[in-house]
């Protein structure tokens, strides 16, 4: 791709976020009782290509049985407020009671309180109790510490996560985590994210990752681009990442699954995303508006309360309807944030496409009026695509 001179000094690819871009519709089309959205990685198979975001506020060991029983997977955050507290059920009361100037501090304070690894423990097992396939999520820094506990309740899935996490993490105050020697000895299937790019895909691919995650800075509550100055639009970041994807499998033979993680709001954006060539999706926001989850319509990142350096904020996102009104509908209003999963249904049959593989080759098109085009009354209104 033909690379904008910014200035003298510099020059840039052009890249592209969901509203940029539009799914071009094909010559067939076919019943959307005929698709299959089902996903399998590793030895799992799911009814939806589906990720619960590893977030407290969207994510408790009730929620993810829930969305477990509804055909997704549910990432428990194995540090946060669920593995910190016996109880946290007042805290997120508190936190939904307060101003938006107090927030993040009085969260930092709450996230001060240590890991208890027999609470890792104890919470991968009242979801491993429930019969589902169990998912959580740790830090790098944090991996090595808290994997005895986590291989001790016998996990399915274990995700290393971070704002980016990279394959050659470099440190000259402590030994870093060996990504690709952890996951070869660990006997639980792992993925890593985030990350944004081919190289640094590719380089996580390598580890020997199950599945990738894709995303730096797109969700509705992190700050990460305005604090740090860091992010690729998501159409961009997952292409070239599924790029990555199929470099790897030349050379190997092995499939990782690409998983895209933040910026999606509406079923547009699902069906943008695995169009893009995503296997799956992250989704926090969307969920963090069902009641069945725990902060009921609020939503903060996993480094809103860091420390010293906050990359998040904590934001309303109303209660809009069941777990199962979200992913599966009715959808009683008309904006594409109830129904995800029918309205990614409904959207590859209308391409004429049958699973989420072959979805993967849908042409999508540089749409900048996509948004717009013809929605005057919508957007003056505030109603439709108008929100």
């Amino acid at each position: 791709m033909a690379e904008i001179e910014i200035g003298i000094f510099k020059s840039g690819r052009q890249a592209y976020g969901f509203d940029d871009i539009a799914i071009v519709p094909s010559r067939r089309t076919r019943d959307p009782e005929d698709v299959d959205i089902s996903w399998e990685i590793d030895a799992y198979r799911f009814d939806l290509p589906l990720l619960g975001a590893a977030m407290d506020g969207v994510i408790s060991p009730a929620t993810a049985i829930e969305l477990g029983k509804l055909g997704g997977l549910g990432v428990l955050n194995l540090e946060g407020l669920w593995t910190r507290y016996e109880d946290p059920t007042p805290l997120f009361d508190e936190i939904r009671e307060l101003d938006d100037d107090k927030a993040t501090a009085r969260m930092q304070q709450m996230y001060q309180e240590p890991i208890i690894p027999e609470l890792v423990t104890a919470r991968i097992r009242q979801m491993k109790e429930a019969g589902i396939t169990t998912a959580a999520s740790v830090t790098p820094q944090r991996t090595e510490s808290l994997a005895k506990a986590i291989l001790a309740a016998e996990l399915d899935l274990l995700v290393i996560q971070g704002t980016v996490v990279s394959a050659e993490h470099v440190s000259k105050t402590s030994e870093p985590l060996n990504l690709k020697r952890f996951i070869r000895e660990f006997d639980i299937p792992v993925i890593v994210g985030g990350c944004a790019s081919y190289q640094a895909g590719l380089h996580l691919m390598r580890t020997g990752a199950v599945g990738v995650l894709v995303g730096v800075g797109p969700g509705n509550a992190c700050t990460t681009r305005g604090v740090l100055g860091l992010g690729v639009p998501q159409a961009t970041a997952i292409a070239d990442v599924a790029g990555a994807r199929m470099r790897h499998l030349d050379e190997t033979g092995v499939y990782v699954h690409v998983i895209a993680d933040g910026g999606m709001s509406k079923g547009g954006d699902v069906a943008k995303a695995i169009a893009c060539g995503a296997d799956a999706v992250m989704l926090g926001s969307p969920l963090s508006s069902a009641v069945e989850a725990p902060a009921r319509g609020f939503h903060w990142g996993m480094a809103t309360f860091h420390p010293t350096l906050p990359r998040g904020a904590r934001v309303r996102t109303s209660v809009r309807g069941s777990l199962r009104e979200i992913l599966y509908g009715p959808a009683h209003e008309n904006d594409g944030r109830m129904n995800l999963f029918g309205a990614l249904k409904t959207a590859m049959a209308t391409c004429g496409y049958e699973t989420v593989k072959e979805f993967q080759k849908a042409e999508v098109m540089v749409a900048p009026s996509l948004q717009t085009e013809g929605k005057f009354f919508q957007r003056s209104q505030g109603v439709g695509m108008g929100h």
